[in-house]
């Protein structure tokens, strides 16, 4: 898909989930009324203490009714979901033709999709090579390198590099129920965070969160995936 195409078809696709999104309240609040009659009935029929034809006859309708709100605002939900689903895989195969393009051209720097942030390495006064949190300025495809800055607020250094020297950071979090693969398994080499900073040191993972626990990875560790 053209990348001209995919951006008009994701602004289009952003303006209908607003529309769902606005759509969802309107149904939330009209059946909100009938919720506030249901609360109501019931406590008139434990003052009376008896469960009359006539509740009996009028609880049934009102649950009728809310069950029925509830299907409607379901599905406005679930539209919404296939929308945004839609805009996730239109932006994967957006930066995927971006790739293959040749990581873009003057006319199209790659700030548009990479401002997110990217790690990159770069040399310590003692020599040694040390990853930190930058975003991407600028791209020249003549001298096929980056600009990037530091995003350190006390630093702000911009710097220069090619391609083998920024990681791309993931857009998207995966759910590690739904893919396994989120979570970096025992002794597989990661980028981690030192606490409170925006460096990054090569670490062996110890041990994986246990299903169901808090998702409690090294703060901060980057290797491409979009696990928390």
């Amino acid at each position: 898909m053209a990348l001209v195409s995919a951006d008009s078809r994701i602004a289009e696709l952003l303006g209908e989930l607003h529309q769902l999104i606005k759509q969802t309240q309107e149904e939330r609040s009209r059946s909100e009324h009938n919720l506030v009659n249901i609360q109501k009935t019931h406590e008139r029929m434990q003052t009376e203490n008896k469960i009359s034809p006539y509740y009996r006859t009028k609880l049934r309708g009102l649950y009728t009714t809310a069950k029925a709100d509830a299907e409607a605002e379901c599905n406005v939900l679930r539209r919404a979901l296939d929308k945004i689903a839609e805009i996730k895989s239109l932006l994967e195969e957006r930066r995927i033709a971006a790739k293959i393009a040749g990581i873009y051209s003057e006319a199209e720097p790659p700030r548009k999709t990479m401002r997110r942030g990217v790690l990159m390495t770069v040399k310590a006064l003692e020599g040694d090579e040390q990853w930190i949190l930058a975003e991407v300025v600028s791209y020249s495809h003549a001298a096929n390198k980056y600009e990037v800055d530091d995003i350190d607020e006390e630093g702000k250094e911009r710097h220069t590099l090619s391609r083998r020297r920024i990681i791309p950071l993931p857009q998207w979090k995966t759910n590690p129920e739904t893919d396994p693969e989120a979570l970096f398994h025992k002794d597989q080499l990661v980028l981690a965070l030192y606490p409170q900073t925006t460096c990054f040191y090569r670490a062996l993972i110890h041990a994986p969160p246990q299903r169901g626990a808090p998702c409690a990875l090294p703060e901060g560790v980057a290797k491409g995936r979009g696990g928390c």
